[in-house]
């Protein structure tokens, strides 16, 4: 990934972390498994949303790795927050989002209380 390309996405993926801290609540948290789904879904949307798109087997295989390094990267800091301290129908509600900003950004999760 490029030094540029790759600042954006660090700030979107700061960004993106800060949400879900914000979004954190209290109550029946949601499961590992969703936690785990959601993980990969932000990291899918944050890919999406720096214009990370394959077209040929070579690209989309790095793309695969980068994101596996990202999702690696995160993954302990991410899941004991999810895990402990969001609730699961913030976790449910950011599952069904096509974006992370936007009017079916993951943000819009944190509206509806």
């Amino acid at each position: 990934m490029p030094f540029a390309r790759r600042l954006r996405y660090d700030k979107a993926m700061k960004r993106a972390w800060v949400i879900l801290v914000l979004a954190a609540a209290c109550g029946k948290g949601p499961s590992e498994d969703q936690c785990n789904k959601l993980l990969n879904h932000l990291v899918d949307l944050e890919f999406k949303k720096a214009g990370a798109a394959a077209t040929t087997d070579a690209m989309k295989s790095e793309i695969a790795k980068q994101k596996t390094a990202v999702t690696d990267a995160k993954k302990a800091e991410f899941m004991e927050v999810c895990v402990k301290k969001m609730s699961k129908a913030r976790v449910e509600c950011a599952l069904t989002k096509t974006e992370i900003d936007g009017d079916n950004g993951v943000g819009k999760c944190d509206e509806a209380k």
